[in-house]
């Protein structure tokens, strides 16, 4: 079966929901407190126990994930990814609903590499840029709309956001009609899983590229966590008002996601994931500064700009760089890490916060997003040729 536009909105859609599933609830944390009988504090391990979850399974289905059908991964995942959520709808007892989002993490686990790997499959070249630079922004899109969805579902009431995962049933069942199965006859039978993978992590490009990846992730939860901070501390915006501001990175996301591809074919991968951090170190570093609403709105664009820039072009890389009979392997490795990287975020700044204020916190994730684009600028020698134009798997230099 020919791969066609509608197999890659079902592989964005797959994206959004894997994003989703964690973002959806971060506003409607405080409307459960009361209805679950526990306390704030114990409420927010409804998104730690999910992220936890995510960054093991992925590793863990990354030791089949080369040797198996795509669809035997995706289908199973996006069915426990929505049962998990309808039965959540229906559970008010606290330590369940823990269960079940441990358990929603296993499916999430199994969704957010196979959109990736389905892409290395299928394109080569740019067009795996192109194709790539719509799932990456599904993946960011996930990110910052999902807030919104669910601050608009709590609405209803506490338990709604829930429902929202219920929607990946019926599309289970449109991925089994419809999407192609894409996997090639790269794997062997005495192939090692996920021992594969991890030697891969020798080669200076696979591990700096999985860097990036944490990297990336680790500003955009900055940025979803503090911002709403500042946005209450010097305007005065509610939850509402944050909800909608934290959606304004997506518009730029939308707007430059068709330029990723023709800017690294003209300036390399590498350079365009320099420029991604460098806009996204710049909106964070004076955030603080400019304080005006106005000012705030052109800093979340450059902020959506260089994570849309940043993400696709590492997303690419990633694939680009990895072994074809261990890609899937190496995807869930990169994929970890971003779980990695969101769960650090608050850890590292929240430290900083306690002790030297959110000011600094803003301050030091631009300096952060600032030394990251320096350093990958430089590593472009390093690189070599994987770090260029983007190539055919067969053109890859020591693959």
């Amino acid at each position: 079966m020919e791969f066609k536009n509608i197999h890659i909105l079902m592989l964005c859609l797959v994206a959004f929901f894997a994003m989703a599933g964690g973002a959806l609830l971060a506003p409607v944390l405080p409307e459960m407190v009361g209805p679950l009988g526990t306390t704030t504090q114990n409420v927010a391990l409804l998104l730690s126990v999910f992220t936890i979850s995510t960054a093991v399974f992925t590793l863990i289905i990354g030791h089949f994930i080369d040797r198996v059908n795509r669809k035997r991964i995706l289908v199973p995942s996006l069915v426990l990814y929505g049962l998990t959520g309808l039965v959540s709808f229906f559970v008010a007892d606290f330590p369940l609903l823990l269960i079940l989002r441990f358990l929603q993490g296993v499916g999430v686990a199994g969704m957010t590499s196979m959109a990736m790997l389905v892409i290395g499959d299928v394109y080569t070249g740019l067009d795996r840029v192109a194709a790539m630079s719509k799932i990456s922004i599904s993946f960011a899109l996930g990110s910052v709309f999902a807030p919104v969805i669910g601050g608009g579902l709590a609405m209803l009431g506490w338990n709604y956001a829930f429902l929202f995962y219920a929607l990946s049933l019926p599309f289970a069942i449109v991925v089994i009609t419809l999407l192609p199965e894409t996997k090639g006859p790269t794997g062997t039978g005495d192939h090692m899983g996920m021992i594969e993978a991890f030697k891969c992590l020798g080669k200076l490009p696979i591990i700096y590229t999985i860097f990036m990846g944490f990297s990336i992730f680790f500003m955009l939860f900055a940025m979803m966590i503090y911002v709403p901070f500042m946005l209450k501390s010097v305007f005065g915006y509610a939850s509402g008002g944050s909800g909608l501001m934290l959606a304004i990175p997506g518009i730029t996301c939308i707007l430059l996601a068709s330029r990723v591809g023709p800017l690294a074919g003209k300036y390399s991968l590498l350079m365009v994931s320099a420029a991604g951090f460098a806009c996204v170190g710049l909106s964070m570093l004076f955030m603080p500064v400019l304080h005006s609403l106005a000012a705030v709105f052109l800093l979340l664009l450059l902020f959506g700009a260089g994570l849309v820039l940043a993400q696709t072009a590492i997303d690419v890389q990633i694939i680009q760089v990895s072994p074809p009979a261990s890609r899937g392997g190496v995807i869930s490795i990169h994929n970890c890490m971003k779980y990695v990287g969101q769960s650090a975020s608050p850890i590292v700044l929240g430290i900083i916060l306690v002790y030297f204020g959110l000011d600094a916190v803003f301050i030091a994730a631009g300096v952060f997003g600032l030394l990251i684009a320096l350093i990958t600028y430089l590593m472009k020698k390093r690189f070599g040729g994987s770090g260029s134009h983007p190539v055919k798997d067969t053109e890859a230099p020591g693959l």
